[in-house]
């Protein structure tokens, strides 16, 4: 996909009152070989355990047969011929929405039975050239997907939900029908109106917790609202380590200079060679916010400026035991994750000249090998956070 064309996708979700897991399945993969993003939202029958089994099947299903790039009716088929029945309601029976993006950013959409899935372009409802597909098979005969291609651009967001949101409130005396597709359209409309580069996470949020004020905050279904918009890219540079040859110093000092995006150091050699190359102010930094971690510190032009390995090994572990309810704090290591999640574009440059002194096997255990904590970083950014990651040695 074009460079300046990024996916930031998000779905945010709700649990139906009184349950401890969720009926309502949310998978998304990144394919970097075929620089392809695919997003499926599966909506399991009833509530709970039964419901997040049925679920999660369905999910799995669709989101492997699309990354084999299976016919529509063939994915369809296979899922709803595969489902365990239910034993009290004697069938078998999950939603589902694929998403299914390339890097040129043609999109399709399937779907089959969620709450209609919604285009937008810019604040306008847009209209991708829906199409239904009638199931002719023995045991589908008659049932209707929905599906639809398109070349997407900049601006625009896909809106995918599950009936928690539109069923929300129902039975009250202000949405006795519940919310509703228009209703809940109309406030997704005047939200990007009013923040017209709202986030995925943000949008899907405000409509979760909308759905739940509907329901006094005891939601009767599980509610799942997620987000594609696709925007300009954030970018972000992290250099860590000197290069292995002196000589080429004035080579990093120059991809730094020439770098259009957020820029962060780990090190005190790195930081060293950059301020020496390029002429940068560096200051020391003497506030201490993190105990395990000496203090930032601070260079003209750089926006952040750490220690290296200590520093560089938390942030490998932030980011392991990261999720949607972890409290970032105000350390080094905290504030380099927060830049990675607020970044699309990740560049990394490591060094690989060797520092002996985190060699002493009397070190703590942080101190491994720089290349070896900067690969579990990529692959967590990757495979986690669905980031765009490029590693460099040097």
């Amino acid at each position: 996909m074009d460079e300046k064309f990024h996916i930031d996708i998000d779905c945010q979700q709700l649990f139906h009152h009184g349950e401890m897991i969720c009926g309502d399945v949310f998978l998304s993969k990144r394919i970097k070989e075929e620089n392809r993003t695919i997003a499926v939202l599966s909506d399991g029958m009833g509530s709970g355990v039964k419901a997040n089994v049925l679920a999660t099947l369905t999910a799995s299903m669709a989101m492997n047969f699309t990354a084999e790039h299976k016919d529509v009716k063939t994915i369809a088929e296979i899922i709803m011929n595969t489902l365990p029945v239910c034993s009290v309601r004697k069938v078998s029976y999950s939603t589902f929405t694929i998403i299914d993006i390339e890097f040129d950013g043609t999109t399709r959409i399937i779907e089959f039975d969620n709450p209609l899935c919604v285009v937008m372009r810019g604040s306008e409802v847009f209209d991708p050239g829906w199409r239904t597909i009638l199931l002719d098979s023995e045991e589908n005969q008659g049932k209707e997907l929905r599906t639809c291609e398109f070349n997407a651009r900049k601006e625009d967001r896909i809106l995918f939900w599950s009936d928690g949101i539109m069923q929300s409130g129902m039975g009250s005396r202000e949405l006795p029908f519940g919310w509703g597709h228009e209703s809940a359209l109309k406030f997704v409309t005047n939200i990007v109106k009013s923040t017209p580069y709202i986030s995925a996470r943000n949008l899907g949020l405000q409509l979760v917790k909308k759905a739940a004020r509907n329901d006094q905050d005891e939601l009767k279904d599980d509610t799942s609202a997620g987000v594609i918009y696709y925007r300009e890219p954030r970018k972000l540079l992290i250099c860590t380590g000197p290069p292995y040859e002196k000589e080429k110093d004035a080579e990093l000092a120059m991809r730094v200079y020439h770098f259009k995006g957020k820029k962060i150091i780990c090190g005190g050699t790195t930081a060293e060679i950059l301020g020496r190359e390029l002429n940068l102010k560096f200051a020391a930094g003497m506030k201490i916010t993190d105990p395990e971690l000496p203090p930032a510190s601070y260079m003209e032009s750089i926006n952040l400026v750490t220690e290296g390995i200590l520093t560089i090994g938390k942030v490998a572990r932030i980011l392991g035991d990261y999720n949607s309810d972890y409290d970032l704090g105000d350390g080094p290591a905290d504030q380099i994750v927060h830049y990675l999640l607020q970044s699309d574009k990740i560049s990394i440059i490591s060094g690989t000249r060797i520092n002996f002194a985190h060699q002493d096997p009397s070190l703590p255990i942080e101190l491994e090998i720089r290349r070896t904590v900067v690969k579990r970083i990529v692959s967590l950014l990757e495979d986690k956070f669905l980031k765009d990651v490029t590693l460099t040695f040097i």
